[in-house]
């Protein structure tokens, strides 16, 4: 009963972690059903491999600092095979067009400080995204973002560095 009882507790920690799951999905995914989408997936992932989760032993006496960035590398590997998937499928498309295409609704301008934003932010590469995100919008320290993605710590900062500048390039004719 003791097993049971701490993957209980590991679950209700899961639910303490969605907040965080939402913020981090809604900077990498594009839309927010996709951050929707993006955030059940990795919960059912979380879920599924919650009995074989070791917490690290620094973070052992803390277990919801230790569920935290293993939920954010779930999340982040997530979100890169669903943007796998989808370049993929985007690839198979352009090689067999299909013969009468719908046509494209264009995006409208929005005046909106939040909504340039999120435009930039989305359009960054997915790499500079999740650091951003990671860094500037978590909280979180370049060397605990770059253990979470697998890259030295240069990296990170050189792919947080590349982010900025391209945001503030793409909101300049925005701010004037």
């Amino acid at each position: 009963m003791d097993e049971q009882d701490s993957l209980g507790a590991s679950r209700a920690l899961i639910a303490q972690l969605l907040p965080d799951l939402r913020a981090a999905a809604r900077l990498l995914a594009p839309s927010r059903p996709e951050a929707d989408d993006l955030v059940q997936e990795t919960v059912l992932r979380m879920l599924r491999g919650l009995p074989g989760f070791v917490p690290p032993p620094e973070l052992a006496h803390d277990p919801r600092a230790a569920l935290r960035p293993w939920a954010l590398t779930i999340l982040r590997n997530t979100f890169r095979e669903g943007w796998r998937r989808a370049r993929r499928e985007r690839d198979e498309r352009e090689a067999n067009p299909p013969e009468a295409e719908a046509s494209l609704v264009s995006d409208q301008e929005s005046a909106h400080a939040v909504r340039d934003l999120a435009r930039a932010v989305a359009g960054l590469p997915p790499s500079m995204r999740e650091a951003l995100m990671l860094v500037a919008a978590r909280g979180l320290s370049h060397e605990a973002a770059a253990a979470i993605c697998g890259v030295p710590v240069g990296t990170m900062k050189a792919r947080l560095s590349r982010a900025r500048r391209a945001l503030a390039q793409a909101l300049a004719p925005v701010n004037g």
